[in-house]
């Protein structure tokens, strides 16, 4: 009977560990050939299409031209240019550029004062300022008034964080939406939003942080979870940089047992695309055939070695019975514990008397 019984209990432990071990990931899976030309590799590599913008990728904008539609009224922090003549010679008003203070006026100095030009056009703001002047007794004075720059390059210039609904921030010229759109396509949105407010605006547009774009290194933990480390792809990463950048193979991987998982769309067929990797070819004999080139999305998936899978699970396995056993064992013995006293004081008190006798 106890020779069945440990039967039964090896048997039972042996389907519990090979479906602990059993692999419960791709069913359908479509190894490529690693011989295949179509595969971009190490010394044979692709470039990649045309960036997509996503969130959250950073853009970087720069304001070419920028002109607003007439008849524009200044603003705060506008800069206007000012040429003027007809003053007192020991006291001009130099010419320039000047900016409109946050207050909405302009300074011609200590001796002409602050003008307000706020809501106020060119035309407007040189009316005023020969009004003005003339008011201080320089009736011969010339005022020449252009704009120099709008408050829009300060909005429109720097960085711009592609936000969660997929738009970029334009200040008070609104927002874009520029999420699945190249460069390119982004550049011509941000313009046409402009042109609402502006005179054939122009700017240039460009990635700053590729934030969108990762691929995935997994590295089976042997049974002790699957740590997984995102990073950001340039275009020119192989198997080897992506895993040199995660400081190399685990004690525990495999070398054998490396492949990357690479996404398809939902609607394709043929199972898995599953791209097997040979370490120690890479590695040790310098072969490029499976040092294939990342892709953004990519999985690269690091299996641990069986042997080491196996001691954890069976760790797992006998770590629950031994501790069964050992509350059992504990109980045992503190049964006994209070049993000894007992009898060992009724065969000293025995011993004792025969003794005296």
């Amino acid at each position: 009977m106890r020779e069945r019984r440990r039967a039964r209990l090896v048997a039972t432990l042996c389907a519990a560990l090979a479906i602990c071990m059993a692999d419960s990931g791709c069913h359908q899976q479509q190894f490529l050939n690693p011989a295949s030309t179509t595969l971009p590799r190490e010394l044979d590599k692709a470039s990649l299409p045309p960036y997509v913008i996503e969130p959250p990728d950073l853009l970087t904008v720069d304001a070419l031209r920028l002109v607003p539609l007439p008849p524009y009224h200044l603003e705060p922090l506008d800069a206007v240019f000012l040429s003027i003549s007809g003053v007192d010679p020991n006291y001009p008003i130099e010419k320039g550029i000047y900016q409109v203070e946050p207050e909405g006026t302009l300074n011609l100095g200590l001796n002409y004062g602050k003008i307000s030009v706020t809501g106020l056009t060119t035309d407007e703001i040189k009316q005023k300022i020969e009004q003005e002047l003339q008011n201080l007794g320089f009736k011969n004075a010339l005022v020449n008034v252009s704009l120099y720059q709008s408050r829009a390059f300060q909005q429109i210039r720097g960085e711009h964080l592609v936000r969660m609904d997929g738009t970029i921030s334009l200040g008070t010229y609104g927002s874009v939406y520029v999420t699945g759109m190249t460069i390119e396509e982004a550049k011509k949105a941000v313009e046409t939003q402009l042109a609402k407010v502006l005179q054939n605006p122009e700017v240039s547009l460009d990635i700053l942080a590729y934030n969108s774009k990762v691929f995935y290194v997994v590295t089976d933990g042997a049974g002790n979870g699957e740590p997984v480390v995102t990073r950001p792809i340039t275009g020119n990463e192989t198997v080897l940089d992506a895993l040199s950048g995660v400081g190399g193979l685990a004690p525990q991987a495999s070398k054998k047992r490396i492949w990357i998982a690479r996404p398809l769309p939902p609607h394709a067929g043929g199972g898995d695309q599953i791209l097997p990797v040979d370490w120690s070819a890479i590695v040790q004999c310098g072969r490029t055939e499976t040092n294939y080139q990342i892709l953004p999305g990519d999985r690269i998936y690091v299996k641990a070695q069986p042997l080491i899978t196996f001691n954890t699970m069976l760790d797992h396995l006998l770590a629950p019975v031994e501790r069964a056993f050992g509350v059992s064992l504990l109980g045992q013995e503190t049964i006994r514990s209070f049993e000894r006293p007992r009898s060992g004081t009724g065969t000293t008190t025995g011993t004792g008397l025969g003794t005296g006798f």
